[in-house]
């Protein structure tokens, strides 16, 4: 890709509703010969020759919803950190369960990089502009979307009514321990509790972060 917010949409029609034979072209096009792919459902790591993996879970995913409509509703760009964020409906039928339609939300976050060199770059008509490659795919759901793959139906709703206890044991908590608050707003919260754990410095995992 070299204008990955104007093209990313048709990479992704591709992908999930072209025949099988397209689809396989375009993860060897535009995906990394060791790119690395994350779902709630399956997860790729990036070593040499994982996209054949990536492959066949498109494929797969193809398998079991041969039909998959979807809509895109917004593309940002982080061009400093090469960063690709597409959010997106789709519905995904699996055709061996009757009546089963699950509308579903999501947000897929892609890492790009120019490095040709794990790619199989097309010619390049214009060699001052960078080609993206995608090394890696990130699916993000919702538990109250991804629910939907396993208990078609009900599942949308019992999230839901969890979500609401939560809130609900959320407001109670404050409720019965709002002297924290307190203490923390005048400034006189102990400071093992205040560091945010008894027994671990949280200090020693702020490198790990910055490396994400």
């Amino acid at each position: 890709m070299d204008k990955p917010v104007e093209e990313i949409s048709t990479v992704i029609r591709l992908l999930t509703q072209s025949v099988p034979s397209l689809q396989q072209k375009t993860i060897e096009r535009f995906f990394t010969r060791d790119a690395a792919f994350s779902h709630p459902f399956c997860r790729v790591p990036s070593f040499k020759g994982s996209r054949w993996y990536v492959l066949k879970i498109f494929q797969w995913y193809k398998v079991m919803s041969p039909r998959i409509e979807m809509e895109i509703h917004s593309i940002a760009f982080d061009e400093k950190n090469l960063k690709l964020y597409i959010h997106m409906s789709q519905i995904f039928s699996i055709w061996v369960v009757p009546f089963h339609v699950a509308p579903v939300t999501l947000t897929t976050v892609l890492d790009l990089t120019t490095d040709s060199s794990q790619s199989d770059p097309p010619p390049n008509p214009d060699p001052e502009q960078p080609l993206y490659y995608i090394k890696k795919q990130e699916d993000l759901y919702q538990p109250s979307e991804f629910i939907k793959f396993l208990l078609p139906h009900i599942g949308h709703w019992l999230v839901s009514t969890w979500h609401l206890l939560a809130t609900v044991f959320c407001i109670i908590g404050v409720t019965c321990l709002w002297p924290m608050l307190w203490l923390e707003e005048n400034g006189y919260l102990p400071g093992r509790v205040a560091q945010g754990n008894l027994a671990y410095p949280l200090d020693r995992k702020i490198d790990e972060i910055k490396q994400q």
